[in-house]
């Protein structure tokens, strides 16, 4: 059987969607509506969209204008994670500050130079920042792209969820999230032993959804787009579930109750190991 690696998944255009519905979405809150809860740990709405915010200016000031006000060093994946974790802290502390009237109109320009520099990016030229949850350490425009959509799409699905809010559940909009969500399958097995030729088939059930398959080779787990014929285990997600499982958006043992696993079971659940964030 022919295996080859995914294409690209070339969505700069689909950031410009997507933030067009945050603002339709942001205009449409009823002033209690911002104070609600969401699945985000300690976030309410006005911190989900402070948060929004504060990483689009700040992904245009590094990664657009080489702004670094503060060097950090990073000598491992604990470290990143903490840096993240302060940085997304103290953005949120402050723009959560500002009313719904300011924080639209900021979220308007920002989205819109965001847009635009996504747009003029050569997908195939290198990132200024790696897709560190794929285990890259280098990584394409395309695919730091495809993570910011991911970013964009997770976080507005989290103030809809808790608003009550019509979702954005489109093929169009969220079967690549879910596509760039699976490129970091092969980085989540890294650590699960198996003999070469083992095949995991991952099943995201829903018109959004899709089939991708994981291999085992000599060296490594891979991503391919040729199925398994008999796959050691098959792992099948509704859609509705997909994008909480992958950002830590529900509980492991919550999701585990939710999901269909055939074959072999522990083989299958290390899908779940999957986090598609920092932080």
């Amino acid at each position: 059987m022919t295996r080859s690696v995914p294409a690209p998944i070339l969505c700069a255009h689909l950031l410009r969607r997507v933030d067009e519905k945050l603002i339709e979405l942001l205009t449409s809150l009823e002033p209690g509506d911002w104070n609600i809860p969401t699945i985000a740990p300690g976030w309410r709405v006005r911190d989900v969209a402070a948060h929004l915010l504060d990483t689009a200016l700040r992904k245009l000031s590094l990664a657009r204008d080489s702004c670094v006000v503060e060097p950090a060093e990073i000598r491992s994946p604990e470290d990143l994670v903490a840096l993240v974790n302060r940085l997304n802290r103290e953005g949120t502390a402050v723009y959560r500050r500002l009313s719904p009237p300011v924080l639209i109109d900021l979220m308007k320009v920002a989205c819109e130079q965001s847009a635009r520099f996504h747009e003029a990016l050569d997908p195939l030229a290198p990132a200024v920042l790696a897709v560190s949850w794929a285990g890259e350490e280098t990584s394409r425009n395309w695919f730091d792209t495809a993570r910011e959509l991911t970013e964009r799409w997770h976080h507005q699905q989290q103030i809809r969820l808790a608003t009550n809010r019509p979702g954005i559940m489109t093929p169009e909009l969220y079967h690549p999230v879910l596509d760039c969500f699976v490129r970091g399958l092969p980085h989540a097995y890294r650590n699960v032993p198996a003999p070469a030729g083992t095949g995991v088939l991952l099943e995201i059930y829903g018109d959004c959804g899709g089939q991708w398959s994981l291999c085992r080779a000599p060296a490594d787990w891979v991503l391919t787009t040729a199925s398994s014929d008999q796959p050691q285990a098959r792992v099948c997600i509704p859609q509705e579930l997909a994008w909480r499982v992958f950002t830590k958006g529900i509980a492991r043992e919550s999701a585990r109750a939710q999901i269909q696993i055939s074959g072999d079971r522990e083989l299958g659940e290390n899908v779940l190991g999957l986090t598609a964030i920092v932080g």
